[in-house]
C-alpha cells in the first residue's frame, strides 16, 4: 500500500513537471485543461506560462481572463484558502503562499509585478531558547481589494488588508493595513501620498 502511494505521487510529480514546461500555445492549453479538472470552480481564458505550479488546487479559486507569468507559484494547503479574482495579471516568479490555515484573497483587476511574495503565515520567534525553525508558524490572512498594483519585488506579510486602488511601490514590504487609493513604499511600507479620486 505504501509503495503504491509513493509510485502514484512520483507519476503525478513527473506529469506535472512535463505539463509545467511545455512551451507555446500547446503548453497554455494543456495547463489550462489540467488545472480546470483539478479545481472546484471552473475559470475561462486564463493563460499559464511555463513553470507555473500550484499545490492543493481544490483549495484555490481562480477567476477568468487572467495571466500567470513564468514560474509563478500558488501554494495552498489542506486547510488553507486562496482566491484570485478575474482579470488578474500576475507576473513572473510571483509566490502566493497560504500554508496551514492561512487565507489569501485577491480581488479583480489586480496587477502583481515580478518577484512579489505574498505570505499569509510567518515563522514564530517568541522565545530565544528554541531555534526559530522549531517554533512553528503563525497563521494569518491577506486581503487585497480590486484595482491594486503591486510593484516588482514587493513583499506582503500576514494580516494585511490592502484597500481598493492602492499602489505598492517596487521593493516595498507591507506589514500593516493600507487605506484605499494610497501609494505606499519603503521598508516597512509607509504612505507616500493619496491618489486623486476625482480624476
Amino acid at each position: 500500500m505504501y509503495l503504491n502511494t509513493i509510485i502514484k505521487r512520483e507519476i503525478k510529480e513527473w506529469l506535472e513537471f512535463l505539463f509545467r514546461n511545455i512551451p507555446g500555445g500547446i503548453g497554455y492549453s494543456i495547463r489550462s485543461f489540467y488545472f480546470q479538472r483539478r479545481m472546484v470552480k471552473v475559470f475561462r481564458n486564463n493563460r499559464f506560462e511555463s513553470g507555473f505550479r500550484m499545490e492543493y488546487p481544490k483549495n484555490v479559486e481562480l477567476g477568468s481572463d487572467s495571466y500567470f507569468g513564468f514560474n509563478c507559484k500558488i501554494f495552498a494547503s489542506e486547510l488553507s484558502k486562496i482566491k484570485i479574482g478575474s482579470r488578474a495579471s500576475i507576473n513572473s516568479n510571483v509566490m502566493i503562499n497560504a500554508r496551514g490555515r492561512g487565507k489569501i484573497i485577491i480581488g479583480n483587476n489586480v496587477l502583481i509585478g515580478p518577484n512579489v511574495v505574498l505570505r499569509s503565515n510567518n515563522h514564530s520567534f517568541e522565545t530565544s531558547k528554541i531555534p526559530v525553525i522549531d517554533q512553528g508558524m503563525n497563521e494569518g490572512e491577506i486581503f487585497i481589494n480590486d484595482d491594486v498594483w503591486i510593484g516588482s519585488n514587493a513583499v506582503i506579510l500576514p494580516n494585511c488588508k490592502i484597500g481598493k486602488g492602492v499602489i505598492v511601490a517596487a521593493g516595498a514590504v507591507v506589514t500593516s493595513d493600507v487605506e484605499s487609493y494610497s501609494i505606499v513604499g519603503g521598508v516597512p511600507a509607509n504612505l507616500i501620498k493619496k491618489r486623486d479620486t476625482k480624476r
